[in-house]
């Protein structure tokens, strides 16, 4: 069975309607209104719930400001985190990774997967200019993926990523460029402590790059 109602009676049903959806009823707007006005002979009560309204809106207020500063700082910082390091890492158990490839784009189909890229990680000390050397972690990635960090490529202060994919250059951050004195086109020297196995013992590999 259906039923149908006229205009008029919808028009009559609206603001009732309307004001149901009100945050606030007109009950709790009078004892609201009853507490925080002030009589002649309770003026200094009014005067005393008038401060306790303002520091409980300032409470609530220092609190959604502070609670919205930590939601972006942890926005940031898990960016940050995550520039180059994903949520998961596949490592082989017996040998190298030679089909790096075919996983790659096998991970990347699975749903849920934004990006899956292949990289060869080792320790090395780098050196610059004069006796300034450190400690760095060294990062082997093909050009296209590079291209993909968006929080690298689209961050780069000098230079650019054109010849990159030849092997023969190297992007370094801008506090270990500082570090050790070097600028866009100068010389780095990595030091690989895996090198070629000797009768004299493990020969480090050392190898410039621009």
């Amino acid at each position: 069975m259906m039923t149908a109602a006229t205009d008029e009676q919808v028009q009559a049903a609206a603001p009732s309607s309307i004001s149901s959806s009100r945050p606030f009823s007109a009950f709790e707007r009078m004892v609201a209104w009853r507490y925080l006005r002030s009589r002649r002979k309770e003026a200094f009560i009014s005067v005393i719930a008038g401060f306790s309204f303002i520091g409980i809106m300032l409470g609530v207020g220092t609190l959604i400001i502070v609670m919205a500063v930590m939601n972006g700082f942890r926005t940031e910082l898990i960016s940050r985190i995550l520039g180059m390091n994903g949520h998961m890492i596949v490592q082989p158990l017996d040998g190298p990774l030679t089909n790096y490839a075919d996983l790659a784009t096998r991970f990347s189909a699975v749903p849920g997967v934004t990006m899956a890229i292949p990289i060869v990680e080792g320790q090395v000390l780098a050196q610059g200019l004069g006796d300034a050397s450190t400690g760095a972690l060294v990062r082997g990635i093909r050009a296209d993926d590079l291209t993909k960090l968006k929080s690298i490529s689209e961050h780069i202060q000098s230079g650019d990523l054109v010849g990159f994919a030849s092997g023969s250059g190297v992007a370094i951050g801008s506090r270990m460029a500082e570090q050790l004195g070097i600028r866009v086109g100068g010389t780095i020297t990595l030091t690989s402590p895996n090198g070629d196995v000797t009768p004299m013992g493990m020969n480090p590999r050392v190898k410039a790059y621009t």
